[in-house]
């Protein structure tokens, strides 16, 4: 029994879904954007007085799957053209830098040069700088697979490690520390 699957997703005001029939394709307009998502082709979206619903044919249990998994992508995407996404990069380590200029992002992590990676142009970068404080790569789009995949990507580069946590870390994430070689004896 699919939990996600079942729940209906409320459509606000100022977002309009279609579906092309044909094709399966589920276009989701709004303030901050527009999205588009193919569904699969035995799943049935409806539109019925501002709600969207997903029936799946059979109890299979790839129709199950499917299901709930489209569900939660219809539902990404109505939140992501109205309120957006947002991920936060900490770059935690002595001398750690982060620059972007337009798309390009250049990140000095302790290696002999430098990290140069284009975001692509659906997602606006910023980088922030305070003293005392680490840098902060912040990525905002109306995209969440986008702005998840580019910000492990981004944290690719230079994982945290886990004795003094120096690293490229989201913001808020809470890393698992060890002792050290110190603490055996």
């Amino acid at each position: 029994m699919s939990r996600i699957g079942k729940l209906p997703i409320s459509i606000p005001a100022a977002v309009t879904v279609s579906v092309e029939e044909k094709s399966n394709v589920v276009t989701v307009k709004g303030p901050k954007g527009e999205l588009k998502q193919k569904i699969d082709r035995d799943l049935e979206v409806s539109i019925e007085d501002g709600t969207l619903t997903i029936n799946r044919p059979t109890d299979q249990k790839r129709h199950k799957a499917m299901h709930g998994l489209y569900r939660s992508l219809l539902n990404n995407m109505v939140t992501g053209v109205v309120s957006g996404y947002k991920k936060e990069l900490e770059l935690v380590g002595v001398g750690y830098r982060a620059e972007s200029a337009g798309q390009l992002l250049k990140i000095s992590v302790g290696f002999s040069h430098p990290i140069y990676f284009v975001v692509p142009s659906e997602i606006s970068l910023k980088t922030e700088t305070v003293k005392g404080k680490p840098p902060v790569i912040t990525l905002e789009s109306i995209d969440k697979q986008l702005i998840g995949q580019v910000a492990a990507k981004i944290r690719s580069f230079r994982k945290p490690e886990p004795y003094k946590g120096k690293g490229i870390k989201f913001k808020g994430e809470v890393l698992r520390r060890k002792a050290g070689k110190a603490a055996g004896k």
